[in-house]
């Protein structure tokens, strides 16, 4: 007979977590569940290798505080993941527990020392983006002689001008697009939440011309591949790679630069912090759940911090210059 700590009730959890938190009441992207599901198929698995039970044999017991942080060692130490990486599968893990402690109160003990395993600190890189001239190479890239050429002008217009995720541009729809007098965008960002992102005249006549052209009906991909179907998100990496590197040919310092369909969103939101534009309504145009989630492009943005030291008054210092008192100190100070 099993001990009751041990009855495999693991498996009914995560389907539980999967598809009445993620998908039915977080209304989680199909890239979060990935995520997510990735994560507990790692840790299954390490877990396996360590006991020998099979993930269907496993209750919660099983996955007890000292084991999750062997697993997440084992992330770094043997698989080389980084720290980032480290503290996003930590992140899915405590996620779950949360879900449990709620739905089993009898779990509310190692669930609460599991959530204060707490993430690494590490390094948090300066984000890259693209400097205006920079932005107007790589609109010029495609050939726009050429359908596909065409659709990837207007794609990366939109990309850097609304500053959309590369989620939200690859399901963006015909109906999204709203052209008129007040033109604006409609898309779908995490969590399923809708949000709308006005468009200025030179890009509303850009996506005029392309639907024209496209001819959709409003449900259908407002960005399509050759065959019809949306893009993905390797396809659109794919197309902006091929143009940056057009793109350099006449703008140099784009060859150092790794330009993925984030950057674009962070040029986006670096173009509203240069302009002075409120931190909060740059949230807002992200679909940002926290203004603390802008804080990044404040620390990445260095005409700002510029304007801001040229505000402040010079301090006026007489130079005075060091003089070693003693010939042995002076030898030392010149090694």
């Amino acid at each position: 007979m099993l001990n009751p700590g041990h009855v495999p009730d693991l498996a009914i959890h995560l389907e539980g977590f999967f598809s009445e938190r993620l998908i039915r009441e977080r209304h989680a992207s199909l890239h979060t569940v990935a995520a997510y599901r990735d994560t507990i198929r790692l840790l299954l698995s390490f877990v396996t290798r360590k006991t020998g039970r099979a993930p269907t044999a496993m209750s919660v017991a099983d996955l007890e505080p000292d084991v999750l942080t062997s697993f997440l060692d084992h992330l770094e130490r043997e698989r080389g993941n980084a720290i980032r990486t480290r503290n996003s599968r930590l992140a899915a893990i405590h996620s779950f527990f949360k879900y449990l402690a709620l739905r089993e109160p009898k779990y509310g003990a190692i669930a609460q020392r599991v959530l204060a395993i707490p993430p690494k600190r590490s390094n948090r890189p300066l984000i890259d983006f693209l400097a205006e001239e920079e932005v107007l190479a790589l609109l010029a890239a495609p050939n726009v002689a050429t359908w596909t050429g065409r659709r990837d002008r207007a794609l990366i217009f939109i990309a850097v001008e609304c500053g959309l995720r590369v989620s939200e541009l690859t399901g963006l729809r015909v109906g999204d697009l709203v052209l008129g007098r007040t033109s604006y965008v409609r898309c779908r960002g995490k969590g399923r939440k809708e949000r709308v992102t006005p468009i200025r005249r030179e890009l509303t006549l850009v996506l005029r011309s392309w639907l024209r052209e496209r001819e959709g009906t409003p449900s259908d991909p407002l960005f399509p591949s050759a065959r019809g179907m949306s893009l993905s998100r390797d396809g659109v990496a794919y197309l902006l790679a091929r143009h940056v590197a057009t793109a350099s040919i006449n703008c140099p310092q784009l060859r150092e630069k790794r330009v993925t369909p984030h950057v674009l969103r962070h040029t986006a939101a670096m173009t509203l912090l240069d302009h002075g534009i409120d931190r909060t309504v740059i949230a807002l145009w992200l679909g940002h759940e926290s203004v603390e989630s802008t804080e990044a492009y404040l620390h990445a943005d260095l005409s700002t911090k510029q304007r801001a030291l040229d505000r402040t008054a010079p301090r006026k210092l007489t130079g005075v210059r060091y003089r070693p008192p003693d010939k042995l100190l002076a030898y030392l100070e010149r090694l």
